[in-house]
This record gives structure tokens, C-alpha cells and sequence, in this order.
């Protein structure tokens, strides 16, 4: 019988060295053995590091595998709006970890590595923070091209997975382009996921993961805004894709209410992003003068709050003790919520059996 570290990857077993105990794996792995699991795996957006000790607590306390992830925006090569490079993301989870001493397994996933157009800038850009999130030693990734035609998404995709399929460490595609909250879009058809996922498997590529349209919404909803989670048109896409190995990647979790978190489970949703409410929560416990300055700059520069966390990181980041403890608090209790309702509370144990595995 093998042990649940046998399945972290070449490149990180190096990188965290021979007697380091973090299990950091890469999704692949999971969402194979969940494939017909009614279990779904958070993935969280820590955009703000104060979160991440409460959602390691809830996944130790209630053996749960879970990923964090930031997408191209939030950390890119120029530390995008967070102002985190993939590899202070990346040494930001891992001395959690350490000092937390947590056990359970997870992964790093690139959320969004997105390709808005053809051109070759798009392509490139694309290219490069692959290799530097790789570098840095990310595990699961999730390519982004579905602002392109159909036919444009399958060859840029393929040409920015091929590397990661081969390596099986987590790949997730995306087809259905999710929008924002404010923006309507047609919800992805069975056709296009299947056209997708076939002209990826021409070029022999081979994701774990379909994001797709259903709905969902990117941020917080607004006042009277309802969700609108097509779940049947999902469980069709599932069920069409399926033979090909692949589950479906639900993004916009935030304000989905949790009874409804509980049946994604129903329709092959085997990841879900959870992003935005994290933010909710660092932003409600930040000192009171330190949010009027976030706001302030974010309103006289006409940009989004979360754009603010990069110009204001390093105070974030030294807040007090009282401050942190809040946000670390208020993390765990709603990171134990959302796996209870992703059925993911033993999803540890039951990787172990799937694998076969102590």
C-alpha cells in the first residue's frame, strides 16, 4: 500500500525536499477517483492571506482535500491586483502549511490563465506565466480561452495544455465564457461542450475539468439579484462528457445559497470555486480606517474594491492581532459550512480507499 504523499508531483517532491510532510498533490489525481463520487472539492481564491489558516483548520478538522487558487489577474507576473507573483502565492500556502502543520492534501491551481484573443501577445502571455507558475510550483491549472470563437478556444487551449496534460497534474478548460455579475450570456449548450472536449481529444489533450456557463456569476450579487444555476443543462453536459473523463468546474459559488451548493454534487459538479466570499470576509474585519482608504482610493480611481489589495498590501498584511484572529475565525466557520454542503467532509479518507492509500 502506497502513502497519500506518493502523490505529489516529480517537480514538488524536489522542490519541498525528501522529509517534508505537505501534502501538496496536484488535482488530477482527485477528480479521477471522484469522478463518479458525489463529491466536490473547494477550490478558494485567497486573495487576502489572512483566510487561509481558517480554511486549513476547517479542511483539517473535517479531513477534507481542498485547492487554493488565484487566477492570471489576481497574480500575475506583475502581482496582478493582489500583488502576489505565482511564487509569493505559492510560498504564501506553503509556510501556512508548515507553520500549521497541516496534513491534509491540496492543491495550488492556476484559476483563469485567460487568452482574450488570437494574437500572438495573448498567446505568449499565456506561455510565460504557465512556466512561472510551474516554477513556483503550482499543480492544477485551468486554461481560459473561451472569449474566442469555438474553434479558436480548441486550438489555443491545446496549444497552452498539451505540456500540463501530459504531465497529469490537474488541467481544467473552460467553454461558455462566465461573466461577471451585470452581464448576461448564453448558457453553454451540450454541442459546444462536446465539440470542445472532442477537438481537444484530436489533439490529444485531456482535461479533468469543464468550466462552463450555467448561470453562474463571477462576485458578489447584486441587491434583488437572484442565482440562476442551470443544474439540468449541466447534468447533460456531464453526462455527454463523461465518457471522456471529464467533470465539470462550477465558477461563481459566491451567494449561491448552501442547500443549493448541496446539489451541484447531483449533476457531475466536481470542483467549485469559492472566491469572492473570502474577500467579504477580510474586508469586514479590516480596521475601520484602513477599509475608508480602500474604498476611498478604489472610488477615485473608478476601480473595483478588490483592486485596491495590491496598492494596499503591505498594510493588509500587518494588520493586528485582534484583526487577524476575526478574519481567521470567520474563515473557518464558513470554509466548514461550504465543505459540509460540497459533501466533501471525509473526502480525505475516502481519496485514500478510492487509491488505496494510508
Amino acid at each position: 500500500m502506497s502513502n497519500i504523499l506518493d502523490l505529489r508531483p516529480t517537480h514538488i517532491r524536489s522542490k519541498l525536499g525528501a522529509k517534508s510532510r505537505i501534502c501538496l498533490i496536484g488535482s488530477h489525481p482527485v477528480i479521477e477517483a471522484f469522478r463518479d463520487e458525489k463529491v466536490m472539492v473547494m477550490a478558494c481564491n485567497t486573495r487576502i492571506k489572512h483566510s487561509i489558516p481558517g480554511i486549513m483548520k476547517a479542511a483539517e478538522e473535517l479531513d477534507a482535500i481542498v485547492g487554493f487558487e488565484l487566477a492570471k489577474t489576481e497574480a500575475g507576473l506583475d502581482g496582478g491586483y493582489t500583488g502576489m507573483t505565482p511564487k509569493m502565492f505559492f510560498d504564501t500556502i506553503i509556510d501556512y502549511a508548515d507553520r500549521l502543520k497541516f496534513s491534509k492534501p491540496f492543491f495550488i491551481h492556476s484559476d483563469h490563465i485567460t487568452v482574450k484573443d488570437t494574437s500572438l501577445k495573448q498567446l505568449e502571455s499565456s506561455q510565460a506565466i504557465i512556466a512561472a507558475q510551474l516554477e513556483a510550483g503550482y499543480t492544477s491549472f485551468a486554461i481560459d480561452a473561451s472569449f474566442n470563437e469555438l474553434e479558436d478556444n480548441i486550438r489555443i487551449t491545446a496549444a497552452l495544455a498539451k505540456r500540463l496534460s501530459d504531465m497529469q497534474i490537474g488541467l481544467e478548460v473552460e467553454v461558455g465564457e462566465i461573466k461577471t455579475v451585470g452581464q448576461e450570456a448564453e448558457i453553454t449548450t451540450v454541442e459546444e461542450a462536446l465539440f470542445f472536449i472532442k477537438g481537444l481529444k484530436d489533439h490529444d489533450v485531456h482535461p479533468d475539468l469543464l468550466a462552463i456557463n450555467n448561470g453562474s456569476k463571477h462576485g458578489n450579487y447584486l441587491p434583488g439579484e437572484e442565482v440562476h444555476i442551470d443544474l439540468p443543462r449541466t447534468g447533460e453536459i456531464f453526462k455527454a462528457i463523461r465518457p471522456f473523463g471529464v467533470c465539470i468546474a462550477q465558477h461563481g459559488i459566491t451567494g449561491t445559497p448552501l442547500h443549493l451548493m448541496g446539489q451541484f454534487t447531483d449533476y457531475g459538479i466536481r470542483k467549485g470555486n469559492v472566491g469572492t466570499l473570502w474577500q467579504n470576509i477580510a474586508h469586514q474585519h479590516l480596521p475601520d480606517d484602513l477599509m475608508a482608504a480602500m474604498k476611498k482610493w478604489a472610488d477615485e480611481n473608478n476601480k473595483n474594491i478588490k483592486e485596491a489589495t495590491k496598492r494596499f498590501k503591505s498594510q493588509i498584511d500587518s494588520i493586528g492581532e485582534r484583526y487577524v484572529r476575526a478574519i481567521v475565525e470567520h474563515s473557518y466557520r464558513e470554509a466548514c459550512e461550504h465543505i459540509r454542503a460540497f459533501r466533501s467532509q471525509g473526502s480525505v479518507s475516502l481519496l485514500k480507499k478510492k487509491l488505496n492509500l494510508n
